[in-house]
């Protein structure tokens, strides 16, 4: 009998749920896509001159371990002016392939077999599976909609065992685009430090607030010493494809990730160190308008989808909306397959996110207004087609 190949802890997670629904998507050259978190914008111009320049200049060597010197100083120059957080660029900076590496490097080398990780859900799709993939086991906090998807201290507290070692969070969120304050922050870092917990703190969409500013758990008095900060170019700075991210963190929690990088991933891409680096220097006002264009996209497609009857919380940050469909009678993957495949848009169904999913569908507004007008104007078709269908049931 021949042995499987696969290991158990790889056949048990599951595909990505947004990029089954992208590729089935694919193909349709009437679809609009609302499916993957991906900016419709192009990498500034002076970006991209600047890897031209470098690329003409012959910069295509390996970049030290952890990154660019010069991109690292910049990372925290800009954290700190940005965020109020501060950190030693030599030492606790370390520059990724995308915010992804990031999250599983920290996960990789800080969890133990057996070790719970603490997840609030809905939530990205990828936090669950990494963390069993590197020996976790996932413990799930719920949050909801009345509470506008925040992190409660209460939820947290009763998830919280002797086990219990890392909590993952990411807010602004995907897919609610939930935010936290600093008065959020308070009771759940209390909560972290008494029980010695370890933060892993996905901030790739800090620059995406729209009322307020970002507040990173780790600028709490004592959170430093327990906090990675992950952050990236890819949202923000319309830089998916570049693969750049960064993670930020007391040096012996660094030195650990940077231990684990160097065998696996040697350097991130040094013509995508050299585009963030450029972003950081001259590209700020680009985010800015980029911002500017979200927040009026955000506004206009939330209202859009109250006024077709599918109840929407305004998020506050990222550029997902995550309206309710569970009035329609459907399952949200029976509403998002029926949604593309009757009217050609592609959403993201709200159970592949976890906890609390269920009955909602994500859809991202990083799409032109025109696109979002003609979405809603073929969602509010196939909703009344539920209502008539709900109707002849009857």
């Amino acid at each position: 009998m021949k042995m499987e190949r696969i290991a158990p802890r790889v056949r048990q997670i599951p595909p990505s749920g947004i990029r089954s629904f992208f590729e089935s998507a694919e193909g349709g050259a009437d679809t609009i896509f609302l499916g993957v978190g991906e900016p419709d914008f192009v990498t500034p111009e002076q970006v991209r001159e600047a890897c031209i320049r470098a690329l003409n200049e012959g910069r295509t060597k390996y970049t030290p371990n952890a990154g660019l010197m010069e991109l690292r100083e910049e990372i925290a120059s800009y954290l700190s002016d940005s965020f109020r957080l501060n950190y030693e660029p030599a030492r606790e900076v370390l520059v990724t392939v995308g915010s992804s590496e990031a999250v599983d490097l920290a996960l990789r080398t800080f969890l133990a077999p057996g070790d719970e990780v603490l997840i609030p859900g809905p939530g990205y799709v990828a936090y669950s599976p990494i963390a069993s993939l590197h020996g976790g086991e996932v413990v799930e906090i719920p949050t909801s909609a009345e509470q506008n998807f925040k992190l409660e201290a209460q939820q947290l507290a009763k998830v919280i065992t002797p086990r219990s070692k890392v909590l993952v969070v990411n807010y602004p969120n995907n897919p609610t685009g939930a935010v936290m304050t600093e008065q959020d922050w308070f009771p759940i870092a209390e909560l972290v430090i008494a029980n010695d917990l370890l933060v892993i703190s996905d901030e790739v969409y800090a620059e995406l607030t729209y009322d307020g500013q970002h507040c990173s758990i780790a600028s709490l008095p004592g959170m430093k010493e327990r906090c990675i900060v992950i952050n990236g170019f890819s949202k923000a700075f319309a830089m998916t494809g570049w693969r750049i991210g960064y993670a930020c963190g007391e040096r012996e929690l660094i030195a650990g990730m940077l231990k684990v990088h160097q065998y696996t991933i040697m350097c991130a891409p040094v013509l995508g160190q050299i585009a963030a680096l450029e972003s950081l220097r001259s590209g700020l006002p680009a985010k800015d308008r980029m911002k500017d264009v979200f927040d009026g996209r955000r506004q206009m497609f939330v209202q859009g989808l109250n006024r077709l009857g599918l109840t929407c919380h305004m998020p506050q940050g990222a550029f997902y909306a995550f309206p309710s469909i569970s009035h329609t009678g459907l399952s949200s993957e029976q509403f998002a397959r029926k949604l593309l495949r009757e009217e050609g848009v592609a959403t993201v169904p709200g159970h592949v996110f976890g906890g609390g999913g269920e009955g909602h569908i994500r859809c991202s507004y990083a799409a032109s207004t025109e696109k979002l007008a003609e979405a809603l104007d073929r969602m509010e078709r196939f909703v009344n087609s539920c209502k008539s269908a709900s109707f002849l049931l009857a």
